[in-house]
């Protein structure tokens, strides 16, 4: 399972890197509205995802008990629910644009390059949004592979059209960064009609009319019940994002390019462990559902040694090739590349212990304890690492910053893995008394 979502999500996110490599390109104001953009483009995304998970543990529900007609009527109000709360939030940030992005600390000369971006990305969001709710209905069903390769496929469209979009090359016209959100879009479109299409003509997955309001919010219920919880999670990753920028905009727009490049690798080095977050839950929620409670810790510890082994061994080939990478995506701007490099240096070889608590979080969802979750991201985020990375910004500039967001990552996730093995008898005594 880990191999077929692993593919979508290779391919989707390289293709984001050079997506940020070609912007990198048009300079350093460019690539520093991009990162301003991350923590508001990645909170709409978080709501979907949360309601990704509603969806996916909704239906399969519903299949498991053989209630296909019901499962055809999640799968179809999933989508319109999904549609009608990203358009809500993308309209209410767009409306807040400039004193969104001045509170997150971008100065008045990068608002029209967010702008140029991020009026575009609104007016997509929904194309994005929709495919990734419609991709969790098809995992509901036990289709991994579709999924993967919808993401895939979009990726690639991505990111032929960004140096064309972008640089004008050939017969279309030159964009700049604007085209970058373009390309994104178009991509984004074309996963939204394959994935329908395979859903209601292909698999006929959900039904191809409109279902009733009273019908249409039983079913958002039961989504939220679940969504929300696990989006409320979700999106205090991009909040804290979006106060760690506002401190390293205190270093100046380079800073910030920097960190926005950092960010994005961060998305690639922890790819494993992302794809593991998707694949684990299942197999500890059918164990979870059999009360076969030695599996459900056996599969817990193997995946948190292994992901420990394995980021280790990501963290010394990022480290190897931090010059290189800064090289690529820093260009002529030795401040952007020495922030590149720090980053590198410092932040990933935490990445083992960010795996712990991302796997623990998926895995008491898994258990039915989306609250525990919710509170375990609070304390990760709020209570070490967002203090300590400001407390080291503060005595020890951006080096303090990246070392005191890595020891943030080391406390919870001793926090998180005592916290999960605590929850198995606590989740085998409600089982039982259910």
């Amino acid at each position: 399972m880990t191999k077929q979502v692993l593919f979508g999500m290779l391919m989707l996110m390289s293709f984001n890197l050079i997506d940020t490599y070609f912007i990198g390109l048009l300079g350093t104001d460019p690539l520093a509205a991009i990162s301003f953009t991350f923590p508001v483009t990645f909170t709409i995304i978080s709501l979907s995802i949360g309601l990704g998970i509603g969806t996916s543990a909704v239906i399969a529900k519903a299949r498991g008990a053989n209630l296909l007609e019901q499962a055809k009527d999640d799968g179809l109000g999933a989508l319109i629910l999904s549609f009608i709360l990203v358009a809500v939030l993308a309209f209410l940030t767009y409306l807040f644009t400039n004193e969104i992005f001045t509170l997150l600390g971008a100065k008045s000369d990068l608002l029209p390059l967010i702008h140029e971006y991020m009026d575009i990305w609104y007016i997509g969001a929904v194309f994005l949004m929709s495919p990734m709710v419609g991709n969790a209905v098809l995992r509901a069903s036990g289709d991994a592979k579709t999924p993967s390769i919808i993401m895939a496929t979009s990726g690639l469209i991505n990111a032929i059209l960004d140096p064309l979009l972008i640089f004008g090359i050939g017969p279309f016209p030159e964009l700049g960064i604007q085209g970058a959100a373009i390309a994104s879009v178009i991509a984004w479109a074309f996963g939204f009609v394959i994935v329908i299409y395979i859903l209601a003509v292909k698999r006929k997955l959900i039904w191809i009319r409109w279902i009733p309001i009273t019908q249409f919010i039983a079913v958002s219920k039961r989504i939220l019940k679940i969504g929300l919880p696990a989006a409320g999670a979700n999106m205090l990753t991009p909040i804290a994002m979006a106060v760690l920028t506002a401190i390293i905009a205190v270093h100046g727009n380079a800073a910030v390019a920097g960190f926005g490049v950092g960010t994005r690798i961060e998305s690639i080095a922890s790819m494993v462990v992302l794809a593991l977050s998707m694949t684990l839950p299942p197999f500890i929620s059918q164990n979870f559902g059999a009360g076969q409670w030695d599996r459900v810790e056996q599969a817990y510890k193997s995946v948190i040694k292994f992901v420990l082994l394995w980021q280790l061994g990501v963290y010394l080939l990022l480290a190897l090739a931090a010059g290189y990478i800064a090289m690529a995506f820093g260009k002529d701007d030795p401040v952007v590349m020495d922030v590149i490099k720090l980053f590198i240096w410092t932040l990933p070889l935490s990445y083992g212990f960010q795996g712990i608590i991302i796997l623990s979080n998926s895995s008491l969802n898994a258990l039915h304890r989306p609250m525990s979750a919710l509170v375990l991201s609070v304390i990760r985020l709020f209570v070490f690492y967002v203090p300590f990375a400001y407390l080291g910004s503060v005595y020890f500039g951006l080096v303090g910053l990246f070392v005191g967001a890595l020891i943030g990552n080391v406390f919870t996730a001793i926090i998180a893995y005592k916290w999960f093995l605590k929850a198995l008898p606590q989740a085998a005594v409600v089982k039982a008394e259910g």
